[in-house]
């Protein structure tokens, strides 16, 4: 007697329906979309892009990403246009360092506040502080 186990006909497929990845990357417009209304962490200018951290940080459990792709909506935090710039030009940790923002905890508690604009712009101020005591910003 066979024994034969039922398979769904996508068990297998790769007709689009499941990524190829492990853990599929999270796109979160209505997060996007609510981070460029806030100011620039940096200089605390509006009219910002959402910055991406692409780097791993285990204390967080934040996974980094290959070449060519981008990380889940979430890590991402408000940058100006010439900030975003100078965050590309370099070393991404390297630039961090050098405004004194630690961008995941910052992308964290943004994520976790994201459509409640008082709480996120004063998410922005308490970080802040260090890039004005840093003299980078005032």
């Amino acid at each position: 007697m066979a024994f034969q186990v039922a398979r769904p006909a996508t068990a297998f497929s790769l007709d689009g329906r499941r990524s190829k990845q492990k853990r599929p990357r999270v796109d979160d417009q209505a997060h996007l979309k609510w981070i460029k209304t806030l100011p620039c962490i940096v200089t605390g200018a509006y009219g910002v892009d959402p910055a991406h951290i692409r780097f791993a940080d285990n204390r967080y459990r934040k996974p980094a990403v290959g070449g060519g792709e981008k990380p889940d909506d979430r890590w991402t935090v408000p940058l100006c246009r010439s900030e975003h710039d100078r965050q590309h030009s370099m070393n991404e940790q390297a630039y961090w360092a050098s405004v004194g923002i630690d961008p995941v905890m910052v992308a964290m508690l943004l994520h976790a506040a994201s459509g409640d604009d008082e709480e996120g712009e004063a998410i922005i101020r308490q970080f802040r502080v260090n890039v004005f005591h840093k003299g980078e910003a005032s």
